[in-house]
């Protein structure tokens, strides 16, 4: 991963992302430690698993983003 700053000026560059790490951080790295760096890189995919694919957004009427975009094709 590449870190990504936004732009002078822009400080809304990046909000979907910051978004994203704040909900990851809060619902799941916040509440456990890690045995190793493989159990973190699991728990993390894990996540991203259950963030696309059951976690229900609030900006997409309460549906997961996959639900979403199943719905819009």
């Amino acid at each position: 991963m590449t870190r990504s700053m936004s732009r002078k000026g822009n400080p809304l560059d990046n909000a979907k992302v910051e978004s994203f790490f704040h909900s990851m951080k809060s619902e799941m790295v916040h509440h456990r430690t890690f045995d190793n760096e493989v159990d973190a890189v699991a728990s993390i995919i894990d996540y991203i698993i259950f963030y696309n694919s059951e976690r229900l957004h609030s900006g997409l009427g309460y549906k997961s983003p996959e639900n979403y975009e199943r719905l819009c094709a």
